[in-house]
């Protein structure tokens, strides 16, 4: 079997299709939730741990990857990656039937797919941009956009089928998405895989590379960047419900799936007039249309006005999570896997944090999402902040040359 028989385009091909892959194993379980409460009679609150320790496990993979990733190499670990992601599926639609606690077939599920979509999240970056594409920071758009497109398809495809087959049948949902990444194992086992250029003590290395703080403020950004995307795409759904009074089903769709829908778009338009865009402007104006889609979605009197909001915070925020990593990279090109992991990590950490505080300011204010908003208005303004100062960095350098 010969690696290189296909080129580097079936490379990005099967990298998109690994966000698709991540997109599934995040988003399917949870419009699964009231399913399992009551066909399993599990408590909410045991259900809900799934998402702390899907959460704590990629958080784990991604700092493990930094270490290990260029040892090991990338195709056994992006294979592993597609491999568990798919059993991880697989076990979701059939291990609750086995087990006389239900719960523990959703664990392992859940750490499985948790495995390699830590795996996933932390290579596929760094590998799409050692491609030997033309227009690097596009092609991450490009890459990221399927990540949107896959939540997309996911909530659609998942929410129809429910809706016209019925609840009782919710397993064959994992059994069909888990076909996308055991197909996409073979594909890594036969596109080339570029080598990522590895960090070195000398020049943005495991060393440097944390000791300069010009690298740390890009993880400040990363940070902002994961909390402006969740806060709003998590809340969405039961924004959607509360303010418009609607069905779960239509605050699916108008919630996460509109949210996603416009991110995707945002990206893809990104891709497409790249070379005609300045990033740090382009990231710095979106970041304020997200603070501004925030206010209006917490501070308007409208419910659809609301809605409005929660639109243009999706739009808005769409390129600022692989547009920050495209920097990054441009600003460390001897950053590596290193690099990519330790952004995946923040971007990651942001994503726990942005949520958790709008969670924390609704209840505070008697479960009052507008409150919650209102706080999550505040990671758009600090990625507007840390992207002012990394444009005084440029400035500073640039006179001191």
């Amino acid at each position: 079997m010969k690696a290189l028989r296909l080129n580097y385009r079936h490379t990005v091909t099967a990298s998109c299709l690994s966000s698709v892959t991540m997109a599934a194993c995040n988003n399917l379980a949870p419009l699964l939730f009231l399913i399992f409460h009551k066909s399993f009679g599990l408590a909410l609150s045991r259900i809900t741990i799934l998402i702390t320790i899907n959460f704590v496990i990629q958080l784990t993979v991604d700092l493990l990857a930094a270490l290990f990733a260029d040892r090991v190499g990338y195709r056994p670990l992006m294979i592993a990656s597609s491999l568990l992601s798919g059993a991880g599926l697989l076990a979701l639609g059939t291990l609750p039937f086995v087990f006389a606690d239900a719960m523990v077939g959703l664990l392992i599920a859940d750490i499985l797919y948790a495995l390699g979509g830590g795996l996933g999240e932390a290579l596929v970056s760094p590998i799409v941009e050692s491609c030997p594409t033309k227009n690097k920071k596009a092609m991450m758009g490009f890459l990221h956009s399927f990540y949107c497109w896959g939540t997309v398809g996911v909530i659609l495809i998942s929410t129809l089928f429910l809706e016209l087959v019925g609840e009782g049948l919710w397993w064959i949902l994992p059994l069909f998405w888990m076909l996308l990444p055991f197909a996409n194992s073979v594909m890594y086992a036969l596109v080339p895989i570029p080598t990522p250029e590895t960090a070195d003590a000398g020049e943005g290395g495991h060393y440097s590379l944390l000791g300069k703080p010009l690298f740390w403020l890009f993880l400040m950004i990363m940070l902002a960047a994961g909390a402006t995307e969740l806060s709003m795409s998590q809340w969405a759904s039961a924004f959607a419900e509360a303010g418009l009074g609607v069905s779960k089903v239509v605050g699916d769709l108008a919630g996460p799936c509109l949210f996603a829908l416009l991110m995707a778009i945002s990206r893809v338009f990104y891709a497409s007039m790249s070379e005609r865009i300045n990033l740090p402007v382009f990231l710095t104006v979106g970041a304020a249309l997200s603070a501004g889609g925030y206010l209006l979605a917490a501070l308007a009197s409208s419910p659809a006005l609301a809605l409005v909001g929660c639109g243009l915070a999706g739009l808005a925020v769409g390129m600022l999570w692989p547009g920050s990593l495209s920097l990054a990279a441009s600003h460390f090109p001897h950053g590596g896997t290193l690099l990519f992991s330790l952004c995946a990590l923040f971007g990651d950490l942001g994503c726990s944090v942005g949520p958790t505080l709008v969670g924390l300011g609704a209840d505070a204010n008697g479960g009052d999402l507008a409150y919650g908003l209102l706080l999550g208005a505040a990671f758009p303004i600090l990625f507007v902040l840390a992207m002012l100062a990394l444009a005084v960095v440029g400035r500073t350098k640039s006179k001191n040359k």
